[in-house]
């Protein structure tokens, strides 16, 4: 009875131990958060939730060739592919932790022929010469996970996994976002050189009118010589239009994984539209974020690799046995006689290592902090983000509203001079200045609207990847869930 009790107690105490874990508690770092964009909208606290849907959301801005290059940058950018590759990796490392959960078993067979040496130490007048040795047996071995060190492992693998995951889901958004933007600015120079191929055959004409007015005597050859040089600064523009634009196709080209040699898009004037952001852009929106979410989990990995560290101070267990069968000869081989076993636990215990397990929980701590101070980083320089796209959205859009009645104004200053000019009322440098004024008006206009569409992609992207409401994401989420999907 005594003896029951006893292993009773041992294995009670065994699995109190088991549920021993030396990681501390995880302190996540305090951000502090405004109850409002400074730029627009209300506020609320947020909490990670970066597996919330924000597939398709470049379909926003209304252009079914941008969808198909999306499509396609999905399918064939490398970058995309090495991210997809570092998880798949981060994942098979955390099942390798996992099997530390698990006893190892191993089986073993031999049969040979030996022959011992005749002059062998302690060798017997009656011992063989040449024998058979015949070796059938198995193994296993458990380590219990005393303090954690297993389970702690396995946590930060898992964690390590979910960060990985979270890095692919980042690159997928920032490259999509990026190859948002390159199409804007490839159509928004498509615009710049319509405008001045437009501006060059107006500089062709009025060229060709100081010509005409300098044969009749009518006007002096400055005037054809600022003409020339309105016609020829306009024509420089434009081809250095076409070189930018050659170099966007380019870095499309790139991003969807395909030779700059073989890829082309035609040049033409497409529609692009600029989403409609909601008045109110709530924070939780930041949940969306996947860098914001794998800053979280490497700092729960950083966490969990503290109680690996320390656990080290601690002796380890490991539970063993083996046994099979052994002779010189076949025909006993499997016998009762024949059999061997060995059982019992094994303890180790280091004594003394010159400081190393010290130093190995000091870089642990480190490396937590350092994590943690990476964490803050990252949702500080969110807000920033969110506040920039929000402005520049906000101040570019009035800006655009001016610069387009500038535009009018522009043109209207340049018919005015353009006709005084044509009575003899005015110089030809007043019909240059307006020429100029309107070329300028026209391409900052043009200018504030591709700073539009690029800043919302810039929201879009400092978002998470849209901003669909949380609460109904999360609902379409947990439902997926229940559903099996």
């Amino acid at each position: 009875m005594q003896r029951a009790n006893r292993r009773l107690w041992i294995g009670v105490l065994t699995l109190l131990l088991g549920a021993c874990s030396l990681a501390p508690p995880l302190k996540t770092p305090v951000v502090p958060a405004p109850d409002a964009y400074k730029e627009i909208g209300p506020w609320t606290q947020a909490e990670p939730a970066d597996r919330l849907p924000r597939d398709s959301w470049w379909a926003l801005y209304g252009n079914t060739e941008l969808n198909d290059l999306e499509k396609q940058l999905i399918a064939g950018n490398p970058t995309l592919a090495a991210a997809l590759a570092n998880y798949a990796q981060a994942r098979a490392l955390a099942d390798q932790a996992r099997a530390g959960l698990f006893p190892t078993l191993g089986l073993s067979a031999s049969a040979q022929r030996n022959r011992e040496s005749v002059n062998a130490p302690l060798r017997g007048p009656t011992t063989p010469t040449y024998f058979n040795s015949n070796t059938l047996g198995g193994s296993v071995s458990y380590e219990l996970d005393l303090w954690g060190q297993i389970r702690n492992e396995v946590a930060a693998g898992e964690a390590n996994a979910a960060a990985s995951a979270a890095d692919l889901e980042n690159a997928r958004l920032s490259l999509i976002a990026q190859l948002v933007q390159d199409y804007i600015q490839l159509r928004s120079l498509d615009r710049d050189s319509a405008i001045l191929d437009e501006t060059v055959k107006a500089y062709a004409r009025a060229l060709a009118l100081t010509e005409q007015r300098h044969d009749a005597g009518i006007a002096p050859g400055l005037d054809v010589a600022q003409a020339q040089t309105q016609l020829n600064t306009a024509l420089s523009q434009a081809a250095q239009t076409l070189a930018q634009r050659a170099l966007m196709e380019h870095a499309i080209a790139a991003l969807i994984g395909v030779s700059a040699s073989t890829f082309a898009l035609k040049p033409e004037i497409v529609a692009i539209q600029l989403p409609q952001i909601p008045s109110g852009v709530p924070s939780t929106l930041l949940e969306r974020r996947p860098d914001i979410a794998g800053a979280q989990r490497r700092m729960i990995a950083a966490n969990a690799n503290i109680g690996v560290a320390r656990a080290a101070y601690f002796p380890t267990l490991t539970l063993g046995a083996q046994g099979g069968f052994q002779s010189t000869g076949f025909s006993n081989w499997l016998s009762a006689p024949s059999s061997f076993w060995a059982l019992g636990p094994n303890a180790l215990l280091s004594v003394f290592d010159g400081g190393l397990r010290r130093a190995q929980v000091a870089q642990a701590r480190a490396e937590f902090d350092a994590s943690a101070a990476n964490y803050r980083g990252t949702v500080v320089g969110a807000f920033q983000q969110v506040e920039d796209s929000l402005a520049t959205l906000n101040h570019f859009h009035d800006a655009s509203v001016d610069e387009k009645a500038a535009v009018d104004a522009a043109q209207r200053t340049l018919d005015f001079s353009l006709a005084l000019y044509k009575q003899g009322a005015t110089d030809y440098l007043t019909v240059v200045t307006s020429q100029t004024a309107l070329l300028q008006t026209q391409l900052e206009a043009l200018n504030l609207d591709t700073q539009q569409l690029t800043a919302s992609v810039d929201l879009i992207r400092a978002l998470g990847g849209g901003w669909e409401d949380s609460a109904r994401a999360k609902n379409t989420l947990a439902a997926a869930g229940r559903d099996g999907h």
